[in-house]
């Protein structure tokens, strides 16, 4: 376990906990996100929280997967990329926020800016200079929450999957030099 606060902690998440996780998601994910799917964002759980997807996400090299435990409970999980170039940085050491999920419950409590500055002080200490994430376009939140703790645009993308409606496909990669 690795303290944050008081109240938050991050448990590596374990071979073993693949239906944990895929439960904790087809909670957190739908009540944020199944407006942008024709399915509701079913597709995305089963394809993203398989058991043969988060064991092989298990098994990457350079990566760190936690539950996020707020008060003793798991509210979301927490997806870090070390050594993962963002493009037009190749001299820079970077590493990738590729997944941030809180339980809507735990919203508001501070969890989300908690874990940016604990990454960002591990990152330090281990000498990286950019931390960069993709963020939807649709969730404006989110956008103003990154650009208050000092992240700013650097491009985008579209995302290809079928069933998600067109007008949500769009992410934007933002950083933050440390």
């Amino acid at each position: 376990m690795i303290a944050i606060s008081k109240e938050i902690e991050l448990k590596e998440i374990l071979n073993s906990d693949t239906d944990t996780l895929f439960n904790l998601m087809s909670e957190v994910y739908p009540a944020a996100y199944d407006y942008f799917w024709e399915d509701g964002g079913k597709w995305y759980i089963k394809s993203q929280y398989s058991k043969e997807n988060i064991l092989k996400e298990l098994d990457e090299e350079n990566t760190s997967y936690y539950f996020v435990i707020f008060k003793g409970e798991i509210i979301g999980n927490f997806r870090i990329h070390w050594n993962k170039k963002l493009e037009g940085f190749d001299d820079k050491k970077t590493v990738k926020l590729h997944r941030i999920y809180l339980h809507a419950k735990a919203q508001g409590n501070g969890i989300g800016k908690k874990l940016l500055l604990w990454l960002e002080e591990e990152a330090i200490k281990k000498q990286y200079e950019l931390i960069w994430l993709d963020a939807m376009d649709e969730k404006p939140q989110a956008f103003q929450f990154y650009k208050k703790m000092g992240y700013q645009y650097h491009s985008h993308c579209f995302l290809p999957f079928d069933l998600l409606h067109d007008e949500y496909r769009k992410m934007s990669q933002i950083y933050k030099q440390l």
